[in-house]
């Protein structure tokens, strides 16, 4: 089955719902129909049946976007919250690894 999308809007709040296997391909899609939507914009994904990793993090930068996920499957959220975990230990680590190499440089300008 491809995506189905429909878009509801009532009283200025937008609902997205998702429906069937939603991919990569689709996403460009699932921004437009998300674009210039306002505060409350709930996507729904009661019937999304398999989605693959760049939809789960598409999924994790619209949360922080403010987008609310209503009616995830369970293996989805799971996963949304699995890449959350590893993309904020990359972040963190990268933030190390960038101070560590600051204070190398530092420290070899200051042994010329």
């Amino acid at each position: 089955m491809t995506l189905k999308i429909e878009k509801i809007v009532h009283q200025r709040r937008t609902t997205v719902r998702l429906i069937g296997r939603v991919r990569a391909e689709d996403l460009l899609e699932v921004a437009r129909q998300l674009e210039g939507s306002s505060d409350g914009t709930v996507l729904q994904m009661d019937e999304v049946t398999l989605v693959d990793i760049d939809v789960v993090r598409f999924l994790n930068r619209c949360e922080t976007d403010g987008v609310r996920i209503v009616n995830c499957s369970p293996y989805i959220r799971e996963w949304i919250s699995r890449e959350r975990s590893r993309s904020q230990e990359k972040t963190t680590k990268d933030k190390s690894h960038s101070l560590e190499r600051t204070k190398w440089q530092k420290h070899t300008k200051l042994s010329k």
